[in-house]
């Protein structure tokens, strides 16, 4: 078969990239590299923005096959892994293993810190319905104002996998912005006096309390949200490897190669999701504004009910650890360090921070197991299959297979 030089070029030029190029690629191929400028020169959560914004740019390339829907393709493999809620528990893990619950045990009070910044949570579904979202879209995008990456991945691929890519954006830009968000509505809301005030040492924490610790934690909560087991239940395995001291190995690979892998994986798959068809749209504009009132009022919902706490406690607490109540573990415990040094030098407020902090990262996985309760999709009829397939059998043995199903459903 013969080939013109022309028909040659013509077809080279047609396989490229280039050729499908539209403008909303071109606008996507931008938002990847603008992720990446935040990730690399701004280090803005670059562990996270980095492979996220380097998926996006895979995935905006034409033809490349690299899409979260491309059958087949590298990135859609990878993806399956949030569909099917496999990375974000794994991560949890990690997490659980580089986390040390002794502050949390030692000021069991903190954890009301946790519970009451997740008002912002709450606050910003009902925002979301006001402007259009239905209840699954409005939980998804509600769980930004915990300040936890893998949560709301979680959640938003179970109740409003459409939204997956906006969500997440959102949930991990405002987690690296914790430093510029959250002082300005600190300082806002407390006087000076509240943030020089000193708290007193945490009594040390026995080891047999921080094994039992998770284990009751997961019974309890477990058996009230089931919905919640595969989060919670890794956070739990994870600080288990960390304090039986039967299991270092095990501990060292969660809390390092484990937890960077699974980033890796994570992030790569949620940029793959971050196409113009999913990502350029007026919803995501909402998305973006409503997590940052959600950051905003789950960091003021803290604060101010440690104003509480410090009234009710004689001045003993310093409201600015409440801020430190979303889960963004261990940067929102270190901004209230920042805050409470700016204010006296001599403040330490580190290790009473971390007790809200990771009391956020259980409060944020509680409040995705109510969500997933009430708005989580119907158990289908039990053995529907079967009963399918009864149309198609010789009718002498379809009323005995009929009274097998019926036996099964009951």
């Amino acid at each position: 078969m013969e080939f013109s030089f022309g028909a040659s070029a013509t077809k080279i030029i047609t396989t490229t990239g280039f050729s499908s190029l539209g403008g909303g690629d071109a606008i996507m191929l931008l938002v990847a590299c603008v992720l990446l400028y935040l990730a690399i020169w701004k280090k803005f959560e670059p562990l996270l923005l980095l492979p996220m914004g380097f998926g996006c740019l895979l995935a905006n390339i034409p033809m490349s096959m690299m899409q979260s829907t491309d059958s087949g393709g590298l990135l859609n493999f990878f993806y399956q892994g949030v569909k099917h809620e496999i990375l974000p528990p794994l991560v949890f893990m990690g997490v659980g293993a580089l986390t040390d619950f002794g502050p949390l045990l030692a000021n069991p009070a903190t954890l009301l810190l946790g519970a009451a910044a997740q008002i912002g949570v709450y606050f910003t579904l009902v925002g979301a319905v006001y402007l259009g979202f239905n209840m699954h879209e409005a939980s998804a995008i509600g769980i930004i104002g915990g300040a936890d990456g893998p949560t709301s991945i979680f959640i938003a691929s179970k109740l409003a996998p459409h939204l997956l890519a906006p969500i997440a954006v959102a949930a991990y830009s405002y987690m690296s912005l914790v430093p510029l968000i959250q002082p300005p509505i600190m300082k806002f809301l407390t006087t000076e006096k509240e943030r020089k005030i000193k708290m007193e040492q945490l009594q040390p924490i026995s080891q047999t309390v921080k094994i039992v610790f998770p284990v009751v934690v997961t019974i309890v909560c477990c058996l009230m949200l089931p919905g919640v087991t595969p989060l919670l239940g890794m956070l739990m395995l994870g600080n288990l490897f960390r304090e039986s001291g039967v299991t270092a190995r095990l501990h060292e690979t969660a809390e390092t190669h484990l937890i960077n892998i699974v980033t890796i994986l994570l992030a790569l798959a949620v940029g793959s999701s971050m196409t113009a068809d999913s990502f350029l749209r007026i919803e995501t504009l909402k998305i973006i504004v409503l997590g940052l009132l959600a950051f905003s009022i789950a960091t003021a919902g803290g604060v101010l009910f440690g104003k509480i706490m410090c009234k009710m406690t004689g001045g003993r607490v310093n409201p600015l650890i409440g801020s430190a109540g979303v889960s963004a573990v261990p940067m929102a415990a270190r901004v209230s360090q920042k805050v409470g040094s700016d204010a006296d030098s001599s403040n330490f407020l580190l290790m009473h921070a971390m007790g809200p902090n990771v009391a956020g990262v259980i409060g944020s996985a509680v409040a995705a197991g109510v969500f997933i309760s009430l708005f989580g999709d119907t158990v289908p009829e039990p053995h529907a299959a079967i009963a399918d397939v009864i149309g198609t059998v010789e009718p002498g043995a379809k009323a005995a297979i009929a009274q097998v199903v019926e036996a099964l459903q009951h």
